[in-house]
């Protein structure tokens, strides 16, 4: 009663009485704000992929700008790497301490030195430095009076880049008292993995004897 709808009612149709044109208006209204949705929700998607990058650069720039500072007993100097790259003061140390382990050593004390330089071995090299250096061993063992010490050449620069160092040396040999001297270049290879120094080969090149 008074016009209140009764279950049985039908709905009344929005679009009876009105013209074919409100249809096609109200149609092509309710597709534009679907577009206008979709639209911002591809560019909400486009905007936090865009984020994402930059916070992913940001954190990758950052790890490579890291500073790891390593400072053994004793040393002193800037010892440090900064993300993949070490300082020149670490790569001086660093191979003082390779020329040292691995060209200054005698039947007593080659052993135990190998063994530390083998620690800083690279996996990938460490089998075929370990077997070069197990050569070395078998000649002390058929010759206990070799010896043999290397000494990085003061009147020759070091030279290094970002894969290798080459450093020019002098080699003294000797054994049943006879001295001999050579004298060439040690080449060393290496990673900066994480900031660690890894050892990956380590080559003699252009040794020849010195006139006594």
């Amino acid at each position: 009663m008074f016009g209140r709808k009764t279950p049985d009612t039908p709905a009344r149709d929005p679009l009876l009485g009105k013209p074919a044109s409100f249809g096609i208006h109200r149609y092509v209204q309710g597709a534009s704000n679907l577009f206008e949705e979709n639209r911002l929700l591809k560019l909400a998607v486009v905007g936090l992929f865009g984020i994402t990058a930059v916070l992913g650069m940001v954190i990758y720039t950052s790890n490579q700008n890291t500073r790891t500072v390593v400072v053994p007993f004793g040393a002193g100097g800037d010892l440090y790497v900064t993300g993949n790259r070490p300082s020149e003061a670490y790569l001086r140390m660093i191979t003082r301490n390779i020329v040292s382990l691995s060209g200054t050593y005698s039947a007593y004390s080659a052993d135990r030195q190998f063994q530390e330089l083998l620690s800083i071995v690279h996996p990938s090299s460490y089998n075929s430095l370990r077997d070069g250096l197990n050569r070395l061993l078998d000649e002390l063992a058929d010759n206990p009076t070799l010896s043999i010490a290397t000494y990085i050449r003061p009147d020759q620069p070091v030279t290094w880049t970002d894969r290798e160092i080459l450093v020019p040396v002098e080699k003294v040999r000797v054994i049943g008292g006879v001295i001999r001297k050579f004298r060439g270049n040690l080449r060393i290879r290496y990673a900066i993995d994480n900031g660690r120094f890894w050892l990956t080969a380590l080559t003699e090149e252009n040794f020849d004897a010195q006139p006594r």
